[in-house]
């Protein structure tokens, strides 16, 4: 029988277009002491260290994990590199507490990072594949069409992704570690932006960041002796399915719906809209609030887009269903660990450490990553309490 494990620290950088003051391995061991700190902890209490981040093509470095040991404090100690593409800090955090909850370590450190400015994440996603068409137009020029499908079949209107937009970075302007800050933005200056890919303007898009993320995840003997609150994991789930093949279902993948599915029965989620306070989802483009709202089940197939142009998943307009009230990846995309940013943005939710973003009285909430052709799905539920 799996054990109960508990996040009890969190450590973020402030995300930010380039760190010129930091290495890679000086980001991450910034991120780590912040957890350590936050848990009340040393390095000497850690059993073991899970990293995760993108391709190593994004930076050019082959086998970071290799080099990073020094600044992880893990000599000596068993350190393991997950790799799942965009949702890789999402899996990474629950390769880690799968490690705690079968009790083979009883306290890790988690640690996702990128540092894009050392990158070009727009090419290094642009390599031919095998057997398939060379696509020299990133990320945001392969889900383009897909949303363009989504808008097709559910006849939302063409503003839902700029209310998106403009909600998420309203929400950034309040978490003071998020790359952009825009407390004025308007529906208009986003309208206005340039079109990149139809219909995607360029204040529809992610940034790309430089940033690193860690977690302490501990066991249910040590959580309860940490000096801050631990957010309890509840459920954790991961699918994956090919990225082409016959039939495929791109707009609303069934990988995802079987991912929250899971995570949703081992939460005792019946109702995700009522019986979560908040979420951290993973929208690196606005118009994909709509379409996960779909995919997770918060709104039924093809009414996600009218459930955010009510307001529900605003946290300035008082929803009841506030999304990604950390201002999301729309606000920060340092991509290896935007992943698990949903994770820990959703564990400090529950633990009352949100700061200006938190949402009042969060008990619930559900973290969330996707990756590759959408493909990669990972998700948890934290709560504050146990059970």
């Amino acid at each position: 029988m799996a054990q109960l494990a508990a996040v009890v620290g969190v450590g973020q950088t402030k995300y930010k277009t380039k760190r010129k003051d930091v290495s890679i391995a000086g980001m991450v061991r910034e991120a780590a002491v912040g957890a350590l700190e936050d848990a009340g902890l040393t390095w000497k209490d850690i059993d073991a260290v899970i990293i995760g981040k993108a391709p190593d093509m994004f930076e050019g470095v082959i086998m970071p994990e290799l080099y990073l040991t020094d600044a992880l404090g893990c000599n000596g100690k068993p350190m393991l590199r997950v790799h799942t593409a965009g949702s890789v800090g999402g899996s990474t955090a629950i390769v880690a507490a799968s490690y705690v909850q079968s009790g083979v370590f009883k306290r890790i450190l988690t640690v996702s990072f990128e540092k894009q400015s050392e990158s070009n994440a727009m090419w290094a996603l642009s390599n031919p594949q095998p057997f398939s068409p060379h696509l020299n137009a990133g990320a945001g020029g392969y889900f383009a069409p897909i949303i363009r499908e989504y808008m097709r079949r559910s006849n939302a209107p063409y503003d839902a992704g700029i209310k998106v937009a403009v909600k998420d970075r309203l929400h950034g302007a309040k978490n003071p570690l998020a790359h952009l800050q825009l407390p004025e933005i308007s529906m208009k200056e986003v309208e206005d932006s340039p079109m990149l890919w139809e219909p995607l303007r360029f204040l529809e898009a992610c940034p790309s960041s430089d940033g690193a993320c860690a977690m302490i995840i501990a066991n249910e003997e040590l959580a309860t002796k940490s000096p801050r609150k631990p957010a309890w994991i509840r459920g954790a789930a991961m699918r994956s399915e090919p990225t082409m093949y016959a039939g495929r279902e791109q707009v609303n993948p069934q990988a995802g719906i079987d991912c929250a599915k899971d995570v949703y029965a081992q939460a005792g989620i019946h109702n995700p809209r009522k019986d979560l306070d908040c979420a951290e989802i993973y929208v690196p483009f606005s118009w994909y609030e709509p379409m996960w709202l779909e995919n997770l089940g918060f709104a039924d197939v093809g009414k996600g887009w009218e459930l955010t142009m009510s307001g529900a998943t605003s946290l300035t307009e008082g929803g009841d269903i506030p999304w990604n009230p950390s201002g999301g990846v729309l606000c920060s995309n340092p991509i290896g660990a935007s992943g698990m940013i949903r994770f820990a943005e959703a564990a400090q939710q529950v633990r009352g450490e949100a700061g200006a973003h938190q949402v009042d009285g969060a008990k619930t909430a559900m973290g969330h990553a996707y990756g590759g052709g959408a493909q990669f799905y990972s998700m948890w539920v934290v709560s504050s309490e146990k059970a």
